[in-house]
């Protein structure tokens, strides 16, 4: 069988095993899971290739948790992000198409370590934030989703605000669900989609369900602050390992 991406058999296991963590890390954490396995990607093959197959899996493991999220999203939070968002997503996919793979490649790595940053560095609000400032955190989310990674503003956002940690994460998924309802059929428009979408999700289905599953029932055993450390020191190397394959061969 021709595997999707032009991925080879070693491109594809280790694919494979980086969805399998990514969804763990998503399952515990709520969030992480599309930077994680896009900037995998980026080192094994076109990270453009497999941003609309990662927004399938997000919305399927979505599915997979509502029953025990639902009790816990801020819808409030979810529809002011989507009101910066929609706009947002238009914006990136047009950005996007006037650049090439390598450049991609490279602004997608130094966005997700800024962002790695900003987490490590635990910025924090004294009052939960207003209905204008989810909007503009929603805009710049967007415009990060046409590479695949708009989850991370937004959970350095909630990060710096006084909210519960079963808030933080239902309230995450829940938006990333419209934000890929909303992202895909935009690349379908720019051909951004093809048949690789579809059999690489169907090819990622029992991993990355198990991962998720997993990571929900705290598979890792360890204190939530190592785990979130544990969670940007992996996206930052993975970073680091993009821009040198970059500067290497690009």
């Amino acid at each position: 069988m021709t595997l999707p991406y032009d991925l080879g058999p070693g491109g594809a296991a280790f694919l494979t095993l980086a969805l399998f963590l990514s969804a763990i890390v998503r399952g515990y954490s709520g969030f992480g899971f599309s930077a994680l396995v896009i900037v995998s990607a980026s080192l094994v093959t076109s990270p453009l290739k497999v941003v609309a197959t990662v927004m399938i899996c997000e919305f399927l493991m979505t599915f997979q948790q509502l029953r025990g999220i639902w009790t816990s999203i801020h819808w409030r939070r979810v529809r002011w992000l989507m009101l910066g968002a929609m706009p947002g997503v238009a914006i990136g996919l047009w950005a996007l198409t006037g650049v090439g793979v390598d450049t991609v490649r490279l602004i997608m790595a130094v966005y997700v370590l800024a962002m790695c940053a900003a987490l490590w560095a635990g910025m924090r609000f004294s009052h939960p934030s207003g209905n204008a400032a989810h909007g503009v955190t929603g805009l710049v989310s967007g415009i990060a989703n046409a590479t695949g990674v708009g989850g991370l503003p937004v959970a350095v956002f909630f990060s710096a605000q006084p909210i519960s940690a079963a808030a933080f994460r239902a309230t995450l998924i829940a938006y990333f669900a419209f934000l890929d309802l909303w992202t895909a059929p935009l690349m379908g428009w720019y051909g951004l989609v093809s048949r690789d979408t579809f059999v690489g999700a169907v090819l990622a289905l029992p991993v990355i369900l198990l991962g998720n599953w997993l990571g929900a029932r705290h598979f890792l055993a360890a204190n939530p602050q190592d785990f979130r450390r544990f969670v940007i020191l992996l996206l930052a190397g993975l970073s680091f390992a993009a821009i040198a394959r970059t500067l290497a061969f690009g």
